[in-house]
């Protein structure tokens, strides 16, 4: 873990601790899920991207007696990633310190909820590209509407849905796609569906624990990923109105990578991580400032969230 030791006031490895292990009760996010991290040692740079081109181009295997063997190369595309750097300062004075520390500790609070909003940022962005309109605007390849038998009915054909989106992913990418990303809502739904509750026969209950165990056998796959994070989506000073991220409109079925793949597993895209700059993806720092006679506690990364293939996901609307 980074720790500038500069300028510092005293250090307290229970904040580090708390920064990294910190997670929000009650919130849970995906984004690693969907694009997992893929450490890389420049900010900018290019990688030869694995497209359903590269994957079902064939070959000519054929070989003249006493003649060389055909030869191939990686079939792939260039592409970029850009990573940009986010960061929040949690200052805390010597004197609020003070006020409070018969109450609870603010330097704990601070480290906390500076990971709690990287953390939400990181979440937008995810959720942005797999919604934006690359998808909803890319065709039939990318984007089903089912919104006319929408999850929120006991009787719709949620399962029938995500079986005829995998077959268009595998027809058009070669690829099995392995994850449903669905919002906590309409995972509710889901747990209500008379389709998916018949699969369970004898079950007193159908619950979570028991659909997110046996979800290959219900929807062909091997991962469901379900975001429940809460917003504010006004700005600071503004009223609050809070929101769910993860919406019941949308589930999204795509092929993922693993923690730990290298970037040439095929996936619908992965979070790029600059570890020159910062080891880890995400660095809790801290410094004194004299003036203010604070403690200024620090988060940063530098990632950047890319989409490789669009083609290894498709949009379900399933919600009107």
């Amino acid at each position: 873990m980074a720790v500038d030791y500069a300028t510092y006031a005293t250090p307290r490895a229970d904040l580090a601790r708390a920064f990294m292990e910190y997670a929000p009760e009650g919130a849970t996010f995906i984004a690693d899920a969907i694009l997992p991290p893929v450490m890389v040692s420049t900010k900018t740079g290019t990688y030869t991207k694995i497209t359903r081109e590269s994957i079902l181009k064939r070959a000519n295997a054929k070989r003249q007696m006493e003649s060389g063997y055909n030869r191939i190369s990686i079939v792939g595309e260039d592409a970029t990633w850009a990573c940009e750097e986010r960061g929040l300062e949690y200052p805390v004075g010597d004197d609020v310190r003070a006020m409070y520390k018969n109450d609870f500790d603010v330097d704990m609070i601070g480290v906390k909820h500076l990971r709690h909003k990287l953390l939400l940022e990181r979440e937008y962005a995810v959720k942005s590209l797999i919604q934006a309109t690359t998808y909803t605007s890319g065709g039939a390849t990318l984007y089903t509407d089912v919104s006319s038998a929408p999850w929120d009915a006991v009787d719709s054909d949620a399962i029938g849905h995500v079986a005829d989106a995998s077959e268009i992913i595998r027809t058009n990418s070669g690829v099995q796609p392995d994850t449903l990303v669905i919002s906590r809502a309409v995972l509710a739904n889901l747990l209500s569906n008379t389709a998916l509750v018949a699969r369970f026969p004898g079950a007193a209950a159908i619950t979570q624990e028991l659909l997110m165990q046996n979800m290959a056998a219900v929807f062909g796959l091997t991962k469901l990923v379900v975001g429940n994070v809460v917003y504010d989506t006004t700005e600071e000073g503004v009223a609050s109105t809070l929101s769910d991220l993860w919406t019941d409109d949308y589930a999204f079925i795509c092929k993922t990578a693993n923690p730990g793949d290298p970037i040439d597993v095929p996936s619908v895209g992965r979070t790029f991580v600059w570890m020159e700059d910062s080891s880890i993806d995400l660095v809790y720092e801290t410094y004194r400032e004299e003036q203010i006679r604070s403690t200024i506690h620090r988060a940063r990364q530098h990632v950047d969230e890319v989409l490789i293939e669009s083609q290894f996901g498709h949009l379900l609307k399933v919600d009107a």
